[in-house]
């Protein structure tokens, strides 16, 4: 049971003050190809390389990963904030993933163009999360396609670029 003393505002937004990177997670399944913005990712293992996804059960994209065997995570660099948006949409778009341009990865996950990395990764679990489905996936392929571009970061409700670094 919910504790109805905690604000669900609130809560988001203080866990908004954890800067993370944005990604968009794509699957395919059947004829289906689909995407969804999304900062809940974590890596989780080295040995298997494991990560893992958090899906809302309202998001549009929550009944494809319920039944895809694999998805990838796609990083987006500080100039596709486009894409982002694209893929934050509610509902689903007429166009094939919203118009971006992609390729399909070695297990058919579509991998956008131009992104810093990816990662695809083959479904190994899912469990329930309150309001979400955590999936794990064994990461199978990756890439690492613009390096030394910088992340598009989201921190606060808002997007972010990286500052200058912090003098050790």
């Amino acid at each position: 049971m919910a504790d109805a003393s905690l604000d669900s505002r609130e809560f988001r937004n203080t866990m908004g003050l954890f800067a993370t990177g944005v990604t968009v997670v794509t699957a395919h399944y059947g004829h289906q190809r689909r995407g969804m913005t999304a900062n809940s990712f974590t890596s989780v293992s080295l040995h298997p390389p494991l990560l893992l996804i958090c899906v809302d059960h309202s998001a549009s994209m929550h009944p494809v990963l319920e039944v895809a065997e694999a998805f990838a995570v796609n990083i987006l660099a500080a100039d596709q904030r486009a894409a982002s948006d694209a893929f934050a949409r509610h509902g689903q778009s007429e166009a094939v993933m919203n118009g971006i341009p992609f390729h399909d990865g070695p297990a058919g996950s579509p991998i956008l163009e131009g992104v810093l990395g990816w990662a695809e990764c083959r479904v190994e679990e899912r469990y329930a999360g309150g309001d979400h489905t955590i999936i794990v996936g064994r990461v199978e392929a990756i890439a690492i396609e613009r390096p030394g571009v910088d992340p598009l970061l989201y921190f606060a409700g808002r997007y972010r670029g990286l500052g200058e670094p912090i003098a050790q």
